[in-house]
């Protein structure tokens, strides 16, 4: 074992998901989330991260045209058994009746547990995005058959309706996160009717309930196909927004009745209802 390895504290206040994911994908294998922030260890010197990150940053700002918000800071350490550091920042969480943990950790009596254990997509249900959909979909499930679970991630919130009983199709445009969603639904013995590569245009089929927990650009940009994949009287839930762009969802989903708000910090999560 080495004398020292190396630690990269990566923070963000608006797209910390999105570093984490492109983070998995260019190799690190295990983080330890925390609030608003992920840390990466390695025997490796991780100059090369912060640059990748740094890059991906002006790029993400250049495509969504947003400002991201992107802190660095590496360190130096003796060294420990940072795997298991790792294992111990991931912490189970109760969201209503479920029970969300990794795989290392017991079951708990009397919730429904779902294992989900931190790796090549996001999605543990410890976002605020991530947390408040979990909320919402125990709130507005009932009566709901099929669902859609746009931009799945890691698969929690599929793996969770699947879980309550309903029919669930999922997608993703990161083929990583599609095998993700896949080994989540094993790890859970969940069967998804439908899980696709690819986005929801020239989607055909209907939904009573559908799930969008992405970011406000993008839902923006799906606004007609996400309301075409609502059955009549079906059910919207929109994530991972920025609460700044609250009056606006509002505004493009107006044909829509709007049923809730939610706010967690300063994400906010939506829900509208297709009229009969």
């Amino acid at each position: 074992m080495d004398d020292i390895y190396f630690e990269l504290k990566v923070s963000s206040k608006n797209a910390l998901e999105f570093f984490r994911e492109f983070a998995f994908e260019i190799g690190v294998s295990a983080v330890e989330m925390g609030d608003g922030f992920f840390i990466v260890r390695d025997g490796e010197d991780l100059k090369n991260l912060e640059f990748a990150l740094i890059e991906y940053k002006n790029a993400l700002q250049k495509t969504l045209n947003l400002d991201i918000d992107l802190n660095l800071h590496s360190e130096t350490k003796k060294n420990i058994d940072w795997i298991d550091e790792y294992k111990k920042g991931v912490k189970p969480i109760n969201v209503g009746d479920l029970y969300i943990h990794p795989s290392w950790q017991e079951k708990k009596d009397g919730f429904l547990n779902i294992i989900i254990d931190p790796g090549l997509a996001f999605g543990s249900g410890h976002h605020e995005s991530t947390n408040m959909c979990l909320e919402l979909i125990q709130k507005h499930k009932k009566g709901c058959k099929t669902a859609l679970d746009v931009g799945c991630g890691s698969g929690i919130l599929s793996i969770s309706m699947a879980k309550f009983g309903l029919n669930v199709s999922a997608c993703d445009t990161d083929e990583i996160a599609i095998s993700s969603t896949k080994q989540n639904a094993l790890k859970n013995d969940v069967n998804l009717d439908e899980i696709w590569v690819g986005s929801i245009a020239k989607l055909e089929k209907k939904y009573d309930l559908v799930v969008a927990n992405l970011i406000a650009d993008i839902i923006f940009m799906l606004k007609k196909e996400l309301i075409n994949s609502l059955n009549l009287g079906g059910i919207l839930i929109l994530s991972g927004i920025l609460d700044k762009y609250l009056d606006r969802i509002k505004s493009e989903f107006k044909d829509l009745t709007l049923l809730e708000v939610m706010q967690q910090n300063e994400w906010v999560s939506v829900v509208f209802k297709r009229k009969d």
